[in-house]
Parts: C-alpha cells; sequence; structure tokens
C-alpha cells in the first residue's frame, strides 16, 4: 500500500502548494484589486448621492418635501382664487368677524377634485389619441373614485342606514364594469364638487373652543409692596392685587379693595345699569370699567372665574347645527334605499342595463347639487345685503320657526342711554343743567357721558371749556369752572361728598330704578343744583322690525337678565307676546330649550357673554357685529350693520329657500318617476336615464338660480384689503 501513502502525500504537497498561490493571488488583491473596487464603489455612490440626494437628503426625503410645498400652494390657490368664486362677499365677512379655518376634510377635497380631474383630461386624451394608454389611465382613474367608498363605508357605520353615498359607490362601480369610463370619472368629480360645495355652504369659522376672554388684555397691571409692574394674565393667582383703570375689562373675580368705580356688566349679567363698587364689593372678569380706578383682590382668575365657567359650560354644549342636514342632503339619503331595492328589481326583470339606469335615476341627486346652489346663491344675497350666514343649514330651519326670542339689554337696546327727564333745584333750568354737566362731561368717554353730550349736541348747547380740571373719578367726576365747583355723579357720590338730597329728588330716584332708569345729580359748590334721568335707548327700528315679525304670525318673547319691572315695560312697548326678567345665562338656555318641548322652532337674537348658551341651543342663532367676541362665535348668523333692521329680510330668505327646495324637489322627482318608468316598461338603459338625469339637473339649477333674479342684479363685494388680510388657516399645514 506503499503507493497510496505516496499519493496522499503528493495530495498534501499540491494542497499546500495550492494555499500558498492562493494567499500570494488574495495578498495581490488586497493590495491592488480591492482598493480599486473599493474607489469605484465610493464614486458610484457619491454619484447617486449627488443625483438623487444632494447635501445628504434622502431622495424619499426630498419628494416628500416638494410634495408638500406644491400641496400648499395648490391649497393656497384653491383658497385664494377659487374659494371666492363662491361667494367673496361672504368670505369677507366671514373674515371679519373671525379666521376662517378650512377643515383637514376639505383640504383632501381639494386634492381630490384636482386628481379626479387630471385624470379626467388624461383619460380623455388616452382614448382619442393613444388607446394603449388606457391599460394604465383607467386602473388609475378608479383608484381616484377609491374615496367613495370609502365615504359609503364610513357613513353606514356611522348612520347604520344606506345613504346617498352607498348608491353612488354602487353606481360608480357598476358603470367602470360596463365601461363607461369617462362618464364614471366624470360622476367621481362631480361627486367630489358636491361634497365640497355642501362644506363651503356650512361653518367654515368654528375655532373648536369658544374663549370668552377673546377681548382682555394680554397683560394686567399687578401690584406688589406699593410697586406697580405688568404681568401676562395667565400668571395672576388668587391672592394677588391687580389695578383696573376706565375703559378697562375686568380681568378676574375678586374683591374691590381700594377705589371707586362705575361698571358695565350687562354682557355678563344682562343688567341694564351700570353698577357702582366701592371698597368690599365683588367684581366680575369680562366687565367694563366705565369710570374709576380700582385695586382688586384677586378670588378666582383664568378658567375659574364665574365668566370662564360659562365658557367652559358653553364649549360642552351640543350646537343644533352640529347634527343637522340639509334638507336637499337629507332628500337624496333617504331616497338611497328606494332606488337601490328599484335598481335590484330592474336586475332581476331587465338586467344590468335596466339596473345601472335604475341606479342613475335623478330621484334626490339633482338636490344633492341643487340644494347647494340654492343655498350658496342666498348666503350670497343675504352678504350683499349686510348678513353673515356662517351655516347655510340655518336656511333650511328659518322657515319653520314660529317663536323668535330677543335679549334685552343691548339687543332691543343700545349700550348708550339716552337723557330723560331733566329736574332742577335750587333756582337753576334745565339748560344751565344740562350745560353744566356736559361740560364737566366733555373729555370723558363713557356711555352715561356720551349720552349727556348728544343730548347738549341736539339742543344745540354751547359747551364751556374747562379751564382749570381737577378730576376725581370715581362715582363721579369734580371739575372748577369759572371759580365753581361742579360734581357730577351718583347719589351715592353725593353723600360720600356731604352733599344733601331734597326728599323729592330722593323719591324721583326711587321711582326712575324701578321702571329701570338711571338718575345723575348735579351739585354746585357742594350744593345740589339738579338731576338729570337716563332712560334706556331702545334701537330705533326695534318696533318696525317685531312689528314686520308679527305680520308673518311669528310669536314674540324678551328675555332679560335686567329687573321685571323695565323688562316688562319694554315688552309692551315693542308689542311682546311673553317676558321673562331676572333670568341667568345658564336660564336663558334652559327657557329655550322649554320652548322646542312645547313644540316651537326658536330663533335666539342676543349680544352677550350671557346669551351665548342659549344662541348654542336656539334652532337658529343671530348675533350683532359688535357685539361680543363669544357671542358673535355661538351665533350662526351675523347681522353686519350693528342693526335688527334686515331681520325680517333674512326670513324673506328662509321663504326663498323653502320654494326652491319644494320646487327642485318637483323637478327631480318628475324626471326620476318618468326614468324608472322608462326602465321597467320601455327597456330604457343607461343612456335614457342619464340623459333624463342631467335633465334634471338643468331645470334644478335653473330653480337655484331664481334667487338671483328676484333680488336683482348683485353689486359688487366688499373691497378686501389685500395687504392687511391673511389667508384663511389650513389645517394640517403650518401657518
Amino acid at each position: 500500500m506503499s503507493w497510496w501513502t505516496d499519493l496522499k502525500e503528493y495530495g498534501r504537497e499540491i494542497a499546500c502548494d495550492l494555499d500558498a498561490i492562493a494567499d500570494r493571488v488574495g495578498a495581490t488583491l488586497d493590495r491592488n484589486v480591492a482598493p480599486a473596487v473599493q474607489g469605484v464603489a465610493t464614486s458610484l455612490d457619491q454619484s447617486i448621492d449627488r443625483v438623487f440626494a444632494p447635501g445628504g437628503v434622502p431622495l424619499s426625503e426630498r419628494i416628500r418635501t416638494r410634495a408638500i410645498a406644491i400641496d400648499q400652494r395648490y391649497q393656497e390657490f384653491m383658497v385664494s382664487r377659487v374659494d371666492p368664486l363662491f361667494g367673496q362677499a361672504r368670505n369677507q365677512h366671514l373674515k371679519d368677524v373671525g379666521t376662517v379655518e378650512i377643515s383637514d376634510r376639505e383640504v383632501m377635497l381639494n386634492r381630490q377634485i384636482a386628481m379626479a380631474g387630471t385624470a379626467l383630461i388624461v383619460l380623455t386624451l388616452s382614448r382619442a389619441f393613444a388607446p394603449a394608454l388606457l391599460f394604465i389611465a383607467v386602473p388609475a382613474s378608479f383608484v381616484i373614485a377609491l374615496p367613495v367608498f370609502g365615504m359609503a363605508v364610513s357613513s353606514v357605520k356611522k348612520q347604520r342606514r344606506v345613504t346617498y353615498h352607498v348608491v353612488s359607490a354602487i353606481s360608480t362601480t357598476a358603470i367602470w364594469i360596463r365601461g363607461y369610463y369617462i362618464p364614471a370619472l366624470f360622476a367621481t368629480m362631480a361627486f367630489y364638487m358636491g361634497e365640497k360645495l355642501l362644506m363651503v355652504t356650512e361653518d367654515r369659522s368654528h375655532k373648536g373652543l369658544i374663549s370668552v376672554f377673546a377681548q382682555q388684555p394680554r397683560t394686567v397691571t399687578v401690584v406688589v409692596e406699593d410697586d406697580e409692574f405688568e404681568c401676562p394674565l395667565a400668571d395672576i393667582s388668587a391672592g394677588d392685587v391687580v389695578v383696573v383703570h376706565a375703559g378697562g375689562f375686568m380681568p378676574v373675580d375678586g374683591v374691590v379693595l381700594t377705589g371707586d368705580a362705575t361698571i358695565d356688566q350687562h354682557m355678563l349679567t344682562g343688567e341694564a345699569q351700570p353698577t357702582e363698587k366701592s371698597p368690599g364689593d365683588p367684581v366680575y372678569a369680562s366687565t367694563v370699567v366705565l369710570a374709576g380706578k380700582l385695586h382688586v383682590r384677586v378670588d378666582c382668575a383664568g378658567a375659574d372665574t364665574v365668566a370662564a365657567k360659562i365658557g367652559d359650560v358653553l364649549n360642552k354644549t351640543a350646537s343644533y347645527q352640529l347634527a343637522l342636514q340639509s334638507k336637499g342632503s337629507k332628500i337624496a339619503h333617504d331616497s338611497a334605499l328606494p332606488i337601490l331595492l328599484l335598481s335590484g328589481l330592474a336586475l332581476g326583470t331587465r338586467g344590468p342595463e335596466g339596473a345601472l339606469a335604475a341606479l342613475n335615476s335623478s330621484m334626490g341627486v339633482s338636490l344633492r347639487v341643487s340644494g347647494p346652489v340654492t343655498m350658496l346663491n342666498l348666503l350670497n344675497i343675504a352678504s350683499h345685503n349686510a348678513i353673515l350666514l356662517k351655516d347655510g343649514r340655518s336656511l333650511d330651519l328659518l322657515g319653520d320657526v314660529d317663536t323668535v326670542v330677543f335679549d334685552k339689554t343691548g339687543t332691543l337696546t343700545l349700550t348708550q342711554p339716552n337723557v330723560g327727564r331733566i329736574i332742577a333745584q335750587d333756582g337753576f333750568s334745565e339748560t344751565e343743567i344740562l350745560t353744566l354737566a356736559a361740560s364737566a362731561e366733555r373729555q370723558q368717554s363713557h356711555p352715561i357721558a356720551l349720552a349727556i353730550l348728544a343730548e347738549a349736541d341736539k339742543r344745540g348747547l354751547e359747551i364751556p371749556t374747562i379751564a382749570h380740571a381737577s378730576y376725581e373719578i370715581g362715582y363721579g367726576i369734580t371739575v372748577v369752572l369759572n371759580d365753581l365747583q361742579i360734581k357730577l355723579g351718583s347719589s351715592r357720590f353725593m353723600t360720600l361728598e356731604g352733599i344733601t338730597l331734597p326728599p323729592d329728588v330722593v323719591e324721583e330716584e326711587s321711582r326712575c330704578h324701578q321702571f329701570g332708569h338711571s338718575m345723575v345729580m348735579l351739585a354746585i359748590d357742594n350744593r345740589l343744583a339738579g338731576a338729570i334721568e337716563l332712560q334706556p335707548t331702545i334701537r330705533p327700528e326695534a318696533e318696525k322690525v317685531i312689528a314686520c315679525l308679527r305680520k308673518r304670525g311669528l310669536n314674540m318673547v324678551i328675555i332679560s337678565g335686567d329687573h321685571e319691572e323695565p323688562t316688562r315695560r319694554l315688552a309692551e312697548r315693542v308689542g311682546m307676546d311673553r317676558h321673562f326678567a331676572n333670568v341667568l345665562p345658564e336660564g336663558k338656555a334652559s327657557l329655550v330649550e322649554q320652548l322646542q318641548e312645547e313644540g316651537h322652532v326658536v330663533c335666539f337674537v342676543g349680544d352677550g357673554i350671557n346669551d351665548s348658551i342659549a344662541l348654542k341651543k336656539a334652532n337658529v342663532s343671530v348675533s350683532l357685529r359688535g357685539a361680543t367676541t363669544v357671542a358673535t362665535d355661538s351665533a350662526q348668523i351675523v347681522l353686519m350693520q350693528e342693526s335688527l333692521e334686515q331681520l325680517p329680510f333674512l326670513f324673506e330668505l328662509g321663504d326663498d329657500m323653502a320654494w326652491s327646495m319644494r320646487w327642485g324637489y318637483i323637478a327631480g322627482m318628475i324626471p326620476g318617476v318618468v326614468s324608472l318608468g322608462g326602465v321597467f316598461f320601455l327597456g330604457w338603459g343607461f343612456v335614457q336615464a342619464i340623459s333624463l338625469s342631467m335633465l334634471s339637473l338643468a331645470t334644478g339649477l335653473g330653480i337655484a338660480m331664481y334667487p338671483l333674479y328676484k333680488h336683482g342684479e348683485l353689486g359688487p363685494p366688499p373691497a378686501a384689503d389685500k395687504a392687511s388680510t391673511p389667508l384663511p388657516k389650513i389645517e394640517g399645514h403650518a401657518p
């Protein structure tokens, strides 16, 4: 076996030689080839980075950033160029009363409209000039329609019934299967446009949480060891001492430590008369200091104040509008199940073509489009007549309203009172009393001063200039005129100054208070010279407006936080059916609910924080521009001229909406019935059904345009200041 041993030895030698050769080759490769290969790989990586990821930014991130930028520009284009086509005047009014917000859903709809429009063009061109591209264009177009199916599934899950969205999804699928690609994509785009149109007519100004502190300053003056300094309002806590001057908003709930002032609380409590505050008296956030200066110890700040608690209740109160569906949408959704059943019957008796025709009959579909167009036209007519309808769904309800509830102070009356009687004493005349009072108040801007100055101007009196003024503002004011010391203020001010009030004047003041009036006393050289009665100023248009509404058969109700007697007298004067006095903010909302439980459809008209909960509860809510931000945020309708004058016209628009919906329904039903009859008795197919559907839609759109003809040519929209008007906020995008 030596040969076997020799062979194994020889094999080992060959293996060693091969290992040595491999080592030498590997070493050579390591020294020469490997660096070269590594260099090539590095160069290739760098080239790829330079082409696809410059500056170290990955390609995917570059694509994402670019796509976001393009989408942002497109959304801004839709907001600034396309949305104004739906109503520039209304858009401007929405910006005037608050920030317009575009929701994530509307952003997505804008994208879907762009994609559907682009796909429609590509599909049309492919079919005409490059049929081979249909293999790409058709599937891509179908993908664009997929959100329609998502909406159908979502609507069934939420509403637990068959809706218009379900019919649209089934119809779109059937049209695709039958090979009607362009009509299918056109129907998809029309669906998205209809959804967009519905959103435009709904409230786009909702800010989420409504803040009762929208008119408050960001900083307040705090007293620490007799030194005053500015402090952010958010940093104030119980025990701090704040200073509030005339013309300022009270930022906290607390107790007066030092100072005297007159405070207007009507926005919070509904009281018509300003109240006088002195050490030991409570004060409340969101009230206004008309005259004087107060040092207030903070008891509650921020979320713990009375006003903030009202805001908390308000934000937890569901708006009546949120669950409301426009009548056009309701009819379309209600007709969905019958259409689906009839389509199933047609499938069994007339085949797929008959089923498709039944699905596309015009019943409910035309109102789905013509209803929002009618609403949009009326919204724009309203805007051109100084009425902002933030939510078009209110138009549907106006025709059903049978009860109008008015807040008293600030709504039926103005903030500024007017001069009633002038009581002269001690040999002075009425003219002298009014002249001296106007002279003392000449530099003041609170409502009482403005009322006295307005009456002096009305009588054409010359108001002397005070050369040496010494203002002591609290419950009143002290000035010096021609060596005469003049004191003007409340009876409490006179008592504090040691001035005796005659019994007849005290009796007259008591009578004034019973009727909700107030009285300002005038003393000269520490002797009472006279008094001026101040009465609430009823809006000049109030009686005429209420008379117009009564002619419509509406019930008139007044609710007030003010006392019984002034509320009753005002109710009798303007012709109210019912009145409620001494009502707290939550009580107003309860009264609205009580009226609704009695079967009434309620329109509430208010202007203050104390009205805001009732505004959200009412079927239709109206506020006046110039009211508190909380009221205009809560209300669905804002009268932009700060007047009730347009209220009857608002109800006329509600009549127009009801008329258009009634005839639009007829225009949708008749062709729909004819179409279904044709399917079952004449063997009609998709082409005949879609033709009748288009005729129905055209008729419905004609009816929708009638309000424009009725109310005449629309004037030019109010000029917008392009430099100062920001674009609406778009959720999901950085500002």
